[in-house]
């Protein structure tokens, strides 16, 4: 503003397109009461999803229909256990995000024993390497969520629980979705979440997400307000970005919601990744100290002897590949989970992004900056 001399920027959207003989007279006419008339053009962008219903289009966009499962998992000749797993997979395919409560699940004897086998091989674990806030929203849920190992907690009730807290909320979804989608679903504030346990033959193990990866892992990360908003930041940066971006942005969120680390009141390594939080063998391989002369190096097994550490940055874990079958060679070491919220905020904004992306929690839409055209990924449109 010049004193004396006010100025004034202002953003118009409107429903038009520039070629039309009504845009071209308002045009006209603003041209001559303003200084300056800046037009964007509609930019052509891979589709996303502007409001929270609209999730449900993506949703049921699974890599594996939750059932088809690889000769080499350990429930593939089990018919009886492939038939529960289609069973929920059309729970979940049939859920709709809004209006609609998640069904309770019944989970059998065998599913609750291989529950309380996990969880009674982590709970040492948790006290010595996982952050405080993990162990403080571990009580939280025990307390409010019926959190223990005698029970599979029902995502419903954790999802209504979630949303007071935090905001955020739980969709069930039937299987692997692609980074894309499950980015753009943390944008609003939602996780998408497999109800399925691991193969009773192997409780210790799973080849991909279930059950106990995502209550066990993820969920009580989502009770703390600073790592979900760290997850939004992701997701928000998801939205109508580039393939190479969304592959930057899904390295970032697998070495860090995944697999990340971050620093403890006394100094030691923390674990924050859900990754690591669900898997007794990689969360003390990643977290437990080691002495300066300890080699690097492989041992007989091909696994490292010991992981590289490096301080969290986003541009770095951008470019960092990863194994999906084998421990992490390298993990990236936080200060805190504030820190790894706003270095990776500062990430997404140094991104080229094809718009800013503000979330309303009230509306739970998406609003953007300027004027898109949804075009390439469009829900039901053949890949």
């Amino acid at each position: 503003n010049n004193i004396g001399h006010p100025k004034f920027d202002f953003f118009i959207d409107f429903y038009g397109k520039c070629g039309d003989p009504n845009v071209s007279a308002l045009l006209k006419s603003l041209q001559q009461l303003t200084t300056k008339l800046l037009v964007l053009d509609e930019k052509e962008v891979h589709w996303f999803p502007r409001h929270i219903s609209e999730l449900d289009l993506i949703a049921n966009r699974t890599l594996d229909a939750g059932t088809d499962l690889e000769a080499d998992h350990p429930g593939f000749h089990d018919e009886e256990y492939r038939g529960r797993r289609a069973k929920l997979a059309e729970l979940a395919v049939n859920h709709r995000t809004l209006n609609e409560c998640i069904p309770r699940t019944e989970y059998t004897v065998e599913e609750v024993e291989t529950w309380g086998l996990v969880w009674d091989t982590m709970d040492g674990l948790w006290e010595k390497y996982a952050c405080k806030e993990y162990k403080t929203s571990v009580n939280l849920l025990k307390k409010h969520c019926n959190y223990n190992r005698n029970t599979i907690p029902q995502i419903g009730e954790i999802s209504s629980f979630l949303q007071l807290q935090t905001n955020f909320r739980l969709r069930p979804v039937a299987g692997l979705i692609s980074s894309r989608d499950f980015l753009n679903g943390l944008a609003f504030r939602t996780f998408f979440c497999t109800q399925y346990i691991r193969h009773p033959s192997m409780p210790l193990y799973t080849p991909e997400p279930d059950i106990c990866h995502e209550l066990l892992g993820h969920v009580p990360m989502f009770v703390d307000r600073d790592f979900c908003d760290f997850s939004q930041e992701i997701g928000l940066a998801s939205l109508g970005a580039s393939d190479e971006d969304v592959l930057k942005l899904a390295r970032c969120y697998w070495h860090s919601v995944e697999f990340g680390l971050c620093r403890g009141e006394d100094g030691t390594h923390k674990a924050y990744g859900a990754g690591l939080l669900s898997s007794f063998g990689e969360l003390e391989y990643s977290c437990k100290e080691r002495s300066q002369d300890e080699p690097y190096g492989t041992g007989e097994d091909g696994m490292p002897l010991r992981p590289v550490i490096k301080p969290w940055d986003p541009a770095v874990a951008a470019a960092q590949d990863f194994p999906i079958t084998t421990y992490q060679p390298v993990y990236f070491l936080a200060e805190s989970l504030q820190d790894a919220k706003l270095k990776m905020r500062k990430y997404c904004e140094d991104l080229p992004r094809p718009f800013f992306a503000l979330y309303n929690a009230q509306t739970e839409t998406v609003h953007i900056d300027r004027p898109v055209r949804r075009a390439r990924g469009i829900p039901g449109d053949a890949e």
